[in-house]
């Protein structure tokens, strides 16, 4: 570490370029200390990268800085003056607004109502949409945010709700940016997109925050990045004069590898077997999924890449009992022979060999209010491990969960009594993970499943998912994630406005070719 620790450079206290100072900044939950005496400095102009492991406290250090959260100790100084943000509304007067990692967003309403909600015009006592609809949409346009003002939240994709997110903090003007995890939910164009958007705001004269687990973006994009383990800061070095390999070191303590080890798959019987599959979606009034039909056998990892919004979720929808399918089959290998699941329950699937890793862990993957070990056994809570005569036995859950917590080193402060909700969401994440690799499966559908993971963790589950594919189990990745595709699979499928149109061996191809696949420049054959 000595070479950086040269490498780290001071926080420049007092220096009037810095526009923001957090000084001595302690938080403190039940069980864990979140923010441990942090200090940071923003300087006006600068993208300054926040970086740290799953739980490290950088969500907590910036809700305190957008007024969610009051330190338990230290002061906030804005151009060398302390100032007092008591909610997110002294914050938004202050110049300083958030994307959140988890957004904030109301589904009922539409795009262009949430982007407004809080600072609304008004006229006469009644709602005025004409000027505000003409500033979302100059600013859509000038940094490339694509989004239907007019479609409710609950409609829209991930990706869109991302973009609605930052609309909202650029509708309000705001001088100080913060970027709670921009880039986990959208698609390798979307995040070239937002790098070059980054960059001219910070040109205008713009300061951003920029929370991020992605070191290639972290060395894109940043001029500065500061690093948090463990709630204690560990020092802030000069994008210019560091690598990946020193920031991944800082943020974990050990050298990390970036390649994915694994020996040439052996696959062997077919174990999901799906027939000219579709989903139709009631939205759009046509089918998401059309036509679709794919083997996935033992002892290999499949992956699905696209662009997000191609039929990806609801092909997974589909598969795993979401959403109905219109027309198709789908068989699961199920005591040595192959089932027709297309039609059965999603408990039915789920007890028969089948898990999950859902793409949004909030809607699909938790109960948010239950504690983790209660959601660590939310599909087994009824087997015999843990009920007897329909009396669950706590004991045995506690157990069970507190092995899966240690294996998976899922942090959370209370152990596995924490509510779910106050965790962060790299730990949520892997609380999902446990739960679904644990279970007997023939098959793990694994959705994005290192989706807003740390260097560290992102190994850890490549390792375990490589690990069940030895064992004989099938795995279907579906990841937007371009290195995750290559560096994971054994064959690539790539979907484009719902159709399968190339099949891909990641030995024989390249980034450059998969793209065109995504981007429906290029197909095979129907048969695929």
């Amino acid at each position: 570490m000595d070479n950086l620790e040269a490498k780290t450079i001071s926080s420049d206290s007092g220096t009037p370029e810095n526009i923001i100072e957090l000084r001595n900044i302690t938080k403190v939950f039940p069980g864990i200390i979140a923010n441990d005496h942090i200090n940071l400095t923003l300087r006006k102009g600068e993208i300054h990268a926040l970086l740290g492991e799953n739980g490290a406290g950088k969500s907590t250090l910036m809700s305190i800085l957008f007024g969610l959260y009051q330190p338990e100790e230290g002061e906030i100084l804005k151009n060398g003056k302390v100032v007092k943000i008591n909610d997110p509304n002294d914050a938004n007067a202050l110049g300083i607004g958030m994307v959140h990692q988890h957004f904030k967003l109301v589904e009922v309403f539409t795009v262009l109502e949430n982007i407004i909600l809080g600072v609304e015009t008004t006229k006469n006592g009644f709602l005025s949409l004409t000027e505000a609809r003409k500033k979302v949409m100059q600013l859509s346009e000038n940094y490339g945010l694509n989004i239907d003002p007019d479609a409710l939240v609950e409609n829209i994709t991930v990706g869109m709700q991302q973009r609605t997110e930052i609309l909202k903090m650029l509708y309000r003007d705001n001088e100080i940016l913060i970027f709670d995890e921009p880039t986990a939910v959208l698609t390798p164009q979307e995040i070239e997109e937002l790098m070059s958007i980054m960059k001219g705001l910070a040109a205008e004269g713009k300061s951003i925050l920029f929370i991020s687990h992605k070191l290639n973006e972290i060395m894109e994009v940043a001029d500065r990045c500061s690093v948090l383990r463990k709630g204690k800061y560990i020092g802030t070095v000069n994008i210019k004069d560091t690598t990946k390999e020193e920031l991944s070191n800082m943020m974990v303590g050990r050298d990390v590898k970036f390649v994915v080890d694994k020996d040439p798959a052996k696959p062997g019987e077919t174990v999901l077997s799906i027939k000219n599959m579709c989903v139709y979606d009631h939205i759009h009034k046509k089918d998401a999924v059309h036509n679709v039909s794919l083997d996935v056998r033992a002892g290999e990892i499949v992956c699905i890449a696209g662009i997000d919004g191609n039929g990806q979720s609801e092909f997974v929808f589909g598969l795993t009992g979401l959403e109905p399918v219109s027309s198709g089959t789908v068989e699961l290998l199920i005591d040595g022979k192959m089932e027709d699941i297309t039609h059965k329950s999603i408990r039915y699937k789920n007890t028969h060999g089948l898990s999950h890793i859902p793409e949004d862990r909030h809607k699909h993957g938790l109960v948010l209010d239950y504690s983790l070990e209660e959601n660590m056994v939310l599909q087994r809570y009824f087997e015999p491990e843990f009920q007897q005569n329909g009396f669950i036995k706590f004991n045995d859950i506690r157990t069970y969960s507190e092995r899966l917590i240690n294996e998976f080193d899922v942090r959370s402060g209370q152990g596995a009594i924490t509510q779910a909700r106050s965790m962060s969401g790299g730990n949520q994440q892997k609380a999902i993970i446990a739960r679904e690799i644990d279970r007997d499966h023939n098959i793990l559908i694994a959705v994005q499943p290192t989706r807003g993971l740390d260097v560290g963790a992102i190994e850890s589950i490549h390792k375990e998912i490589v690990a069940k594919r030895d064992e004989g189990r099938a795995v279907l990745l579906i990841s937007l994630e371009l290195d995750e595709v290559m560096n994971l699979s054994d064959r690539i499928l790539v979907m484009y406005e719902g159709e399968i149109v190339g099949e891909l061996d990641p030995k024989k191809t390249n980034i450059q070719e998969l793209g065109l696949y995504m981007a429906g420049a290029k197909r095979q054959g129907k048969e695929g």
